[in-house]
This record gives structure tokens, sequence and C-alpha cells, in this order.
């Protein structure tokens, strides 16, 4: 599946999305077992990498609509707004789906994107204890006016106010009781949505 390696999602991440496990599309592309992707598998599959069912083994005729749910991989990661989650590697822990148009007006792109969670109160008020991020994985290049991003910082994930400046990279908490670890600045994506309870 060459959509996978274009998409940066290994076949043990997809197959972990569809809830099998690790080796199923191992299996399935090198091996033909199983024959066929089960319908469901496939619909979420397709989503995710951006091809037509049709690339999958599924019927030419398909149905095809424009309003469709957009599928977001959920990250096993917690974007910390505190003192930073660490993680060996972010795991696919199933998909969720978010409007289509939302998607659209996002400019999101299929296997491009990730759903997080943060944890921590370093972003308040603006980002909450318990809020879903939906992140871009493509935009890591922060400009000079500061935007919100997920980074990493000697292997701790967290969110943070990035901007570029001199010739490095700055970050900064919101909350001004928050200090930001010290370390070289990795950025995994922007925020460019935040999915939260009532304020």
């Amino acid at each position: 599946m060459r959509a996978s390696a274009a998409g940066g999602l290994s076949l043990a991440a997809l197959s972990g999305a569809i809830r099998r496990n690790p080796a199923y599309l191992h299996q399935y592309v090198t091996r033909g077992s199983p024959r066929l992707l089960a319908e469901g598998d496939r619909r979420v599959l397709a989503a995710m990498l951006g091809v037509s069912e049709a690339a999958l083994g599924g019927p030419a005729d398909g149905p095809v609509d424009g309003d469709a749910s957009f599928a977001l991989p959920r990250l096993d990661i917690e974007a910390s707004a505190g003192p930073g989650a660490y993680n060996d590697g972010e795991l696919v822990l199933g998909i969720d789906g978010v409007d289509g148009k939302l998607a659209r007006a996002l400019r999101l792109r299929p296997g491009k994107a990730g759903l997080i969670t943060v944890r921590g109160d370093s972003m308040e008020p603006g980002l909450l204890d318990g809020d879903q991020l939906i992140v871009d994985l493509t935009d890591r290049a922060p400009a000079a006016t500061a935007r919100v991003y997920v980074i990493r910082i000697e292997g701790a994930i967290m969110v943070k106010r990035v901007g570029a400046g001199e010739g490095r990279l700055t970050a900064v908490s919101d909350n001004p009781a928050a200090t930001v670890p010290v370390g070289e600045i990795e950025v995994v994506g922007r925020v460019v949505w935040r999915m939260g309870a009532p304020r």
C-alpha cells in the first residue's frame, strides 16, 4: 500500500486503526490474506489514505458522498499543557470522524491530520484539560507570529505557543504561571481546531 507510506502511516498503525492485530495489513499486502478487506475496514482505510475504495479492492462504482465524514486517526499521545507527556512513538488508537465540510474548511489532507487530547493547565484559558485538538501534521514551520503547535522537547509531547525568530524557535505557555522545559523544539503539527465542553 504505497498510500500508507506516502501518508506517513505504517501498516501496523493502520491495522490498529481498524482494530486489527498489528500484522493484519502486512499479511493482506504480502500474502493476500484476507483476500478481500471487510467493507467497514475498507471504508475507514480509504478515508484515512485519501484513496477510493476501489483502490483497496472495493467496487468501482461505489457511492461518493461529498459531505461524508472525514476520518481522523486518534493518536495515542496526550499533548500535555503541563510538564510534558513522555512518548516513544505515536500509535493510532482508532478513528474518529469530523464533518467533511469542516475538514475542507481547515484544508485537512487524508493521513496528514490527527486528533489528540490536552492534559494540564499551562495553556489556560485558551485550552483546558480534556479538550480534543485537531492537529495539522503538515504544518511544521512556525512563523514570526506565534501560533499554537504540538511540539516535542527531549521526548516530551506538549502543546505550546510557538514562534520563529533569529534563527530559532521559541515556545511559551499561555498560563503565565507555567514554564516550558529547556531543550530543542521539534514541531509535530499545528493545532487548527479545538473541541471541548462549553465554557
